[in-house]
């Protein structure tokens, strides 16, 4: 199991900008001290494997930096070549965890989850759609057929759902707010829309019941897991209330579902927007070390519940 990081691939935001960017350093700087030979940098998406999720006009307008002011606003960030490279990275990483989980059951990337980005326009944070690249990918080299996205971001994988409609061979799962952005939400292969304010109990039946019909309806080669922090009660942006115990048995349960089943996962981080950012790593931190448990490595602290 390897896990990649692309925090030092830095996005210049201007002073107060709202993403939380520092998170990742934190992230990774953590993960290293309980995996450090594990640590891997992602190559950059190239051309080639970004057009086969994303118009290639618009490939080549976000390297170019020929998007219009709309277009950028939309994505939420400026332009710059460090943007478009950190975004060629994080795509690379969900690509490269995917090939670890397929060698070794789990793969990680540190950032990615990037999931409000278009075939042919970024939204949201999101510039280019690492799991649908990904996908992509897995398919293209024959590496498998059948791919099972499960979006636990709190915000509905918009994206994603718009990328594979009608194909098949994607199944695309999101639970999500109802009434969080976007406002105006594709159609994945099963949506799950949950209340303001849905907490820890009910959210991990609903869950329950959503991931076996997914695994029942569809017969996956490899799972990709957006593992968003931004269900968490403290979080700005998110407007559901689980706790931190809460989000590790959701991950629990869902990593253990799927290694049991015999699909391999690559996990990618997703969103996070709580007040302190020390929040957010803390459970992007639990997803991972949780991972590092189930495929492997014996625990160095114990998991929020048991190891």
């Amino acid at each position: 199991m390897l896990i990649y990081y692309t925090d030092h691939f830095v996005l210049p935001l201007p002073p107060g900008h709202r993403f939380p960017m520092r998170k990742y350093e934190a992230l990774r700087e953590r993960v290293a001290a309980i995996a450090g030979d594990r640590l891997r940098v992602p190559a950059a998406a190239t051309d080639t494997e970004l057009t086969r999720a994303h118009d290639p006009a618009y490939v080549a307008a976000v390297a170019a930096g020929a998007l219009d002011a709309q277009a950028i606003r939309r994505i939420g960030f400026p332009w710059s070549p460090a943007m478009v490279e950190r975004s060629r990275r994080s795509a690379g990483a969900t690509l490269a965890a995917c090939r670890s989980a397929l060698d070794s059951g789990c793969g990680v990337n540190l950032a990615g989850g990037t999931h409000h980005a278009h075939r042919a326009h970024g939204e949201g944070f999101c510039v280019f759609n690492d799991a649908a690249v990904a996908a992509r990918a897995m398919q293209a080299e024959g590496r498998v057929a059948r791919v099972l996205v499960v979006d636990l971001d709190v915000h509905q994988g918009d994206g994603t759902a718009e990328i594979f409609a009608g194909d098949a061979s994607v199944f695309t799962l999101s639970l999500h707010g109802r009434g969080n952005f976007p406002f105006r939400k594709e159609c994945s292969t099963l949506d799950v829309e949950l209340a303001d304010g849905t907490d820890d109990v009910p959210y991990l039946v609903t869950l329950n019941v959503a991931l076996a019909r997914a695994l029942e309806r569809f017969r996956p080669d490899l799972a990709i897991y957006l593992a968003g922090a931004d269900p968490f009660v403290g979080d700005r942006l998110g407007r559901l209330a689980l706790t931190k115990a809460g989000l590790a048995a959701r991950d629990r349960y869902v990593l253990t579902r799927l290694r049991d089943a015999g699909v391999p996962v690559a996990i990618a981080m997703a969103g996070g927007y709580a007040d302190d950012i020390a929040d957010i790593v803390d459970i992007h931190f639990e997803t991972v070390r949780l991972a590092l448990s189930l495929w492997g490595l014996p625990c160095t602290m114990p998991l929020a519940g048991n190891c």
